[in-house]
């Protein structure tokens, strides 16, 4: 006769299982493909979302040094953030459909440890902010000025972060759009960023200003820990970027994750995920893509229409790669 404990212990596994849609006993038990064969991981590797090469260099040069993933990640989401050519993350981040340059970022370490801010306003480096607010306060998350105060006790510096470029396509902007937001799969372009040590400890990051001309208060998947960004040093991580309000709706990198723990290679894994919001929603002129590495060493891409690139900085080669995808354009 099963004890009850036993009964919850397996119900809870089933239920998971279900919810996740996987069949867990034979994810756990289905043969090693030659994909996910048992290989000594090539590391350190750090990833990133489109062509950070600058990013992905700059946290591996920081990996090195330090030898912490979590310095690198940051170090290496800095580097988008201080960049005025980049529009989609901080300073030159397109603004909301007020003229306002609003931040969103998060960072996650080895030990599960996270830190958030949203809605931040006027510092540069939202991801730094983070990392302050997961080492020290008791919260994960903190928002607008609530976020900005916290800032400039930790000694930020209050900027001006909306450019002569961005204010110039934003004025114009409202000309042809009437003030309303418009789902356009080139405007929201995050960047996710994934570290992994020599002894195989995981961190990652997420930084963005979101889509752009958004009405002012809006929050994307970036910061949200499972949405933008997830790290689990027993499986892997994985990040997001694109049309954040879907892979909020399907907790887009904690699905992946799991999957991954549950057999999935980081490729399948992400394919799978794009499948998923797809069937689900009608994602006309939207752009998702997903990053995943596993603790092997290997790492997978997959976005819904062409378009997606990733900088992949791994043994010794700092290079940008195409992501494949479930459609054409």
């Amino acid at each position: 006769m099963i004890s009850r404990k036993e009964f919850i212990r397996k119900s809870s596994l089933t239920t998971l299982a279900a919810g996740l849609s996987l069949p867990l006993l034979a994810r756990q038990t289905r043969p090693l493909t030659n994909e996910n064969k048992e290989d000594e991981p090539v590391l350190p590797l750090v990833i990133a979302t489109w062509d950070n090469r600058k990013a992905t260099e700059a946290a591996m040069n920081k990996l090195i040094e330090s030898g912490s993933p979590l310095d690198a990640v940051e170090a290496g989401v800095r580097v988008s953030e201080a960049d005025p050519e980049d529009t989609s993350v901080g300073y030159g981040g397109l603004p909301d459909r007020d003229g306002i340059v609003t931040l969103d970022a998060c960072i996650m370490d080895e030990k599960g440890n996270a830190g958030a801010v949203t809605f931040l306003q006027h510092i540069m480096h939202p991801v730094s902010v983070a990392r302050k607010v997961m080492e020290n306060t008791p919260h994960v998350m903190l928002s607008g000025d609530g976020a900005l105060q916290f800032a400039l006790e930790r000694g930020f510096q209050k900027e001006n972060l909306l450019t002569d470029k961005a204010k110039f396509a934003w004025q114009e902007w409202v000309k042809r759009n009437n003030y309303k937001p418009v789902v356009d799969e080139k405007n929201h372009d995050t960047i996710g960023i994934l570290a992994m040590d020599e002894s195989g400890d995981i961190c990652g990051a997420c930084s963005t200003s979101g889509w752009a001309y958004k009405m002012h208060g809006r929050v994307g998947d970036s910061p949200i820990i499972g949405a933008g960004l997830y790290v689990d040093n027993e499986v892997g991580a994985a990040c997001a970027t694109g049309l954040g309000e879907y892979v909020m709706k399907t907790v887009g990198s904690f699905m992946i994750v799991e999957m991954m723990r549950n057999g999935f290679t980081p490729q399948e894994a992400t394919e799978e995920a794009i499948r998923r919001i797809m069937n689900k929603y009608d994602l006309k002129d939207v752009q998702i893509g997903f990053l995943a590495i596993n603790k092997k060493g290997q790492h997978g891409s997959y976005s819904v229409r062409e378009g997606f690139t990733y900088a992949l900085y791994q043994g010794g080669e700092n290079v940008k790669k195409e992501s494949p995808s479930q459609k054409r354009k």
